[in-house]
């Protein structure tokens, strides 16, 4: 018998098996809060490989959620659909989620450029003067934003995030989040990418703050290319843009039901995504 997902989002699928989890990351897509009729081949694949292998890079910093990439250490119940469960899940941990999501911005884009302009600001954090879009901010900047079930996620001020999560722990996670980006957004660089901004998941399991859900891949980042960097104006990044592009082109009016996407915009936006996995690890995506 078919065995249910215990939770579906938008582009995962989630089965809860008391103390663990498995996390299936799907083809879907979404847009403008709508889930599209059309799957990008291989995105949950990457998204799973792009995963694993900042998991393991930045295990130094603070642990992970992540037990096993094999299908063969998945519950029986799961075995039945190996297959498609192989290269795009993961056994992992089951922690108490923090219920804030963790955003660095280390340069001034999407809503963080939109709310600069307006007043100056960034998450009511006061920046220079005179800055441009897409602009490297003099160092990196931690800018919380609450959890929506659907919808868009609300960008809060760190005071916010200490009302809702503690002094202590709202201090530790914009601690580990600041160092995860520079981390990561260091390596990165030295391999054609910017990472423009993330947003991480955190969770307590066993008494310790440990990353959950994915980190720093197409969904959960803005990625520009290093020889595309030209500050004043929007970029184009390794993500789901191509497929807003289109929409907006066609004149959806971001009401469901959403549109079919053309076949180039399918292949398109999966090339994007393989892309950037093979510039950030240096390796093949094996399909």
């Amino acid at each position: 018998m078919l065995l249910k997902p215990t939770k579906q989002g938008k582009v995962r699928d989630i089965y809860d098996f008391g103390d663990r989890l498995v996390i299936v990351a799907t083809d879907r897509i979404s847009a403008y809060d709508s889930i599209l009729p059309d799957d990008i081949p291989y995105k949950g694949k990457v998204l799973t490989a792009l995963s694993f292998y900042w998991f393991k890079r930045t295990k130094h910093i603070v642990e992970n959620h992540l037990i096993s990439l094999d299908v063969n250490d998945f519950p029986d119940e799961l075995k039945y659909q190996a297959d498609y469960l192989n290269g795009r899940s993961m056994l992992v941990k089951k922690a108490d989620v923090y219920p804030v999501e963790c955003v660095v911005r280390g340069y001034l884009a999407g809503s963080g450029w939109k709310e600069y302009k307006e007043n100056g600001t960034v998450c009511g954090i006061e920046l220079l003067k005179g800055l441009r879009e897409s602009d490297k901010l003099p160092k990196p900047i931690f800018t919380p934003a609450t959890k929506a079930e659907s919808g868009h996620d609300e960008n809060i001020s760190f005071e916010k995030a200490v009302e809702i999560l503690g002094a202590d722990v709202a201090e530790e996670l914009r601690d580990l989040s600041i160092k995860l980006y520079e981390f990561a957004a260091a390596e990165a660089e030295s391999k054609g990418i910017i990472i423009a901004d993330t947003k991480f998941e955190f969770g307590r399991y066993q008494g310790k703050i440990i990353i959950v859900d994915e980190i720093f891949t197409p969904d959960s980042s803005r990625f520009w290319a290093v020889s595309d960097y030209e500050p004043e104006k929007s970029l184009d990044s390794f993500d789901k843009q191509f497929v807003r592009d289109y929409l907006d082109e066609i004149g959806w009016n971001h009401e469901p039901p959403p549109p079919y996407l053309s076949t180039e915009v399918i292949e398109g936006t999966s090339k994007k995504y393989m892309e950037a996995y093979e510039r950030i690890t240096g390796k093949e995506f094996v399909k």
